[in-house]
């Protein structure tokens, strides 16, 4: 599965920062526990993004507040403010430039801040978005991709299987609880996309991820291999991609998107991104 070519090397494309606030526009379950909002408004104009895994941070309004505190940026640049808003970071599903809407699924989980306003969401709703910061862009130029999700990167998995190009192979696993929380998704892409069920355990407790990544079997050529959920479940999948599948660390992007036991945990200031 290896190559003498060194593998294309992912880069960072920086976007201006910026501040919006939305407006609510519609809000749709598209499983029992995934809710799909979608906000609206002129403050879209300008508005980037261009990788699968682009995200933003979505700024809530403190308990008995209408709107959130709005980030203090300066010259580009977050500052270090008395008062900070409450962020937690979701990626954008969709992004319509032309009616200046994005989508953005959130999953219903426990009583976090994302989880509990998301549950009580309705249009004319307001919220804070910034960013994205930048997007994490690599060529679509491999031979095939090995792609692992559960719920909370479900969103760029689906950006992922959409966005590769016509034919290229691709080899996909989703945890979710049930076949009641499984989606559909449009790609042009060659995809065997399979859907792991973990009945009633808690996200990010089970090792079917990697039992599903470790059985695969992977194309000849050179590969690229995505896989993103809970922090410290991604850790043997890490090991098994470098040091068994013998993948270079340009072939290879393991992103904790959270970690139990952890509040608004920033996968992007940590170990768990592997091509960092």
């Amino acid at each position: 599965m290896t190559t003498e070519i060194a593998p294309p090397r992912m880069r960072i494309v920086r976007h201006p920062l910026k501040y919006r606030l939305l407006e609510v526009k519609q809000v749709h379950r598209i499983t029992p526990g995934t809710v799909r909002v979608t906000f609206a408004g002129e403050a879209l104009e300008g508005f980037c993004e261009q990788a699968p895994t682009d995200h933003v941070k979505l700024c809530f309004a403190e308990p008995g507040t209408e709107l959130p505190v709005e980030p203090v940026i300066e010259n580009d640049t977050w500052m270090d403010a008395p008062v900070e808003p409450i962020t937690r970071d979701y990626t954008i599903r969709h992004h319509r430039r032309a009616e200046r809407e994005i989508d953005v699924d959130m999953v219903l989980h426990g009583t976090g801040v994302g989880s509990g306003w998301a549950a009580a969401a309705e249009p004319g709703m307001t919220l804070g978005v910034l960013g994205p910061r930048g997007s994490e862009v690599i060529d679509f130029v491999h031979d095939w991709y090995l792609l692992g999700a559960e719920e909370t990167a479900l969103p760029a998995l689906a950006r992922w299987i959409e966005m590769l190009p016509a034919g290229v192979r691709v080899i996909a696993f989703a945890e979710v609880s049930g076949p009641q929380d499984e989606q559909r998704f449009e790609t042009a892409a060659d995809l065997t996309m399979t859907w792991l069920h973990r009945g009633d355990a808690p996200s990010g407790s089970t090792d079917l991820l990697e039992r599903a990544i470790r059985a695969a079997e992977l194309p000849d050529g050179m590969g690229f291999a995505w896989v993103a959920g809970e922090a410290t479940s991604l850790k043997p999948i890490r090991r098994h991609l470098r040091e068994d599948r013998n993948l270079h660390r340009h072939q290879v992007d393991v992103d904790g998107y959270w970690k139990r036991g952890v509040e608004n945990h920033d996968h992007h200031e940590d170990d768990e991104h592997e091509h960092a």
